[in-house]
């Protein structure tokens, strides 16, 4: 299936690993010119490398002004923005402190919030323009083991919709995707440390998870990166024009709601 995304300018935040790499590999084989984003010129570089295509990578920390300002300085107009950069750690609430606060609303939900507001303007001129931010089931089902970061899901299903709303049509889709619990590089580090602290193999810890933390799950495993972005690269194609407003579920059907 051809996504009519050939000779479309595409930024994945957040995407030397993850799912926001599988996103812009998934892209840059649609034909996309994908511009991959990190932190560090190390992890920009070899993400550049790995993905087959045409690519290119500025190192910029999203999560600050600063760094968001030097991303704008390297590239200019865009047809489609995956705000992908996020980051999680679980902690109870009453140990998470106003910083941390903070620091999780600056990096899951400001960053999108800046990138989109730089680049919108000139998709909404060019009446063509995929928004997409990448959230969670834990926007929907907040988890008490991370009140914090479900909070900024939440806020980017919020900030989707809005966008969507104030901008009818305008050739410009914004969607949200809810995300279900990935196998990513971040979910690999956190249960192998589990593994190793509880003297449990990484599948007994995989199944501890889904029977406690995440029984709703139907998948009843960790979703692959592959997954997620395949449902992104359809989101951002010519064939999910009618797709807007929407928080789009791939979460492996943890969230209960039928609607």
């Amino acid at each position: 299936m051809d996504l009519g995304l050939k000779h479309k300018r595409a930024l994945v935040t957040g995407s030397t690993a993850g799912i926001g790499f599988a996103i812009a590999k998934a892209l840059a084989a649609e034909g996309a010119f994908v511009y991959v984003n990190g932190r560090t010129d190390e992890r920009v570089n070899r993400a550049v490398s790995e993905i087959e295509g045409r690519v290119d990578g500025v190192a910029a920390d999203l999560t600050t002004l600063e760094g968001t300002e030097k991303r704008f300085a390297r590239v200019n107009e865009l047809y489609i923005v995956v705000n992908n950069l996020g980051i999680f750690e679980a902690k109870q609430f009453l140990e998470i402190e106003d910083a941390e606060w903070v620091r999780f609303f600056e990096a899951n939900v400001l960053s999108g919030v800046r990138v989109t507001r730089h680049y919108l303007p000139a998709m909404l001129e060019k009446k063509w323009g995929r928004v997409i931010f990448i959230s969670s089931e834990s926007g929907v089902q907040i988890p008490a083991e991370m009140v914090h970061y479900g909070m900024t899901k939440t806020a980017q299903i919020a900030i989707a919709r809005g966008i969507a709303e104030a901008f009818p049509a305008s050739g410009v889709t914004v969607n949200s995707v809810l995300a279900g619990p990935t196998e990513s590089e971040g979910v690999s580090t956190f249960v192998e440390g589990l593994a190793t602290q509880q003297g449990k193999t990484k599948e007994e810890i995989a199944r501890d998870f889904f029977e406690h933390m995440r029984p709703s799950s139907l998948l009843k495993r960790f979703e692959t990166t592959e997954e997620i972005a395949a449902v992104v690269a359809f989101l951002c194609g010519e064939g999910a024009s009618a797709v807007t407003g929407s928080a789009v579920r791939v979460d492996g059907g943890v969230v209960r709601s039928i609607v």
